[in-house]
């Protein structure tokens, strides 16, 4: 990526200069990025319906910013956290890539990617997807928290393994846990991970987003809009498609353009036995 395209996402990230390589800077950038940059499936779903045979969109850097600035949209975790991790380490971070696992059944091979600081020694989780407003510490052998009602995460040790306990709209708000698997992961790994997420995935039947504003989280799952308020209440409802489209539009910022490619939802199918262990 040429620099004056990453000094424009910090631009629109609200920044008139880069962050210091702190963990003030870490947080700053971190808080805008949870604001500014939505977890989503806006460009999966039209790629992967269309049947489009490139590379799922986001998956390079430079592609996932370009349409962020252009039209709003960010990513799945894949793209999202392999953007993040670059921009990171363009303003001089030690930011490492991790491959990780969304509990969503016993058992699973890895199905998540993240991203982790590493600042005086001391390592901090900065999620893409989760969101969770604010630097988790992940110190080994101690539970770490970010108590926030609408955001709050919660990160503990099962055995030597560190996992984020966190709600999200796709379990209805429910508790759901990712495990961290590695940390350390070549853009090659991530990359592979996302591409096999074309055949089946959770993001490929309806939309899917949540970003921060204020102090709520706002998004959309399983055909609902939903947001958990400043107090930590869920609140969800059916929506149609005509409704969905304009909150991307008009609460989470993404262009009229975009949003006019988005395919309607479809049932969730549950995964084919050969894609079953490679989620």
């Amino acid at each position: 990526m040429a620099a004056p395209l990453e000094e424009k996402v910090l631009e629109k990230l609200g920044f008139s200069a880069p962050p210091p390589v702190t963990l003030a800077g870490l947080s700053a950038l971190y808080f805008a990025w949870c604001r500014g940059v939505p977890f989503d499936n806006v460009a999966k779903l039209i790629h992967v319906r269309r049947g489009d045979s490139a590379r799922l969109p986001g998956d390079d850097p430079a592609s996932f910013f370009s349409r962020w600035l252009a039209h709003g949209c960010g990513g799945t975790c894949w793209a999202g956290n392999g953007a993040l991790h670059h921009l990171l380490r363009w303003l001089g971070f030690d930011a490492r890539r991790v491959i990780a696992t969304m509990l969503i059944a016993p058992d699973l091979p890895p199905n998540h990617g993240s991203v982790v600081v590493v600042l005086d020694g001391a390592e901090y989780v900065v999620d893409a997807s989760m969101l969770h407003g604010e630097p988790l510490p992940m110190r080994p052998g101690r539970e770490s928290t970010i108590a926030h009602p609408a955001w709050g995460v919660t990160g503990v040790w099962v055995g030597e393994q560190f996992r984020v306990r966190w709600r999200n709209f796709l379990t209805a708000g429910a508790v759901m846990e990712c495990a961290f698997n590695r940390v350390g992961a070549s853009a090659v790994e991530f990359s592979d991970f996302h591409e096999a997420t074309r055949s089946w995935s959770p993001f490929n039947f309806s939309l899917s987003v949540s970003v921060l504003r204020e102090d709520i989280r706002i998004g959309a799952a399983l055909g609902k809009l939903a947001r958990i308020a400043a107090d930590g209440v869920l609140t969800e409802r059916p929506v149609e498609q005509a409704e969905r489209r304009r909150f991307l539009i008009e609460q989470v910022g993404m262009s009229e353009e975009l949003v006019a490619e988005l395919p309607d939802d479809i049932p969730f199918a549950p995964p084919p036995r050969d894609v079953e262990r490679a989620l």
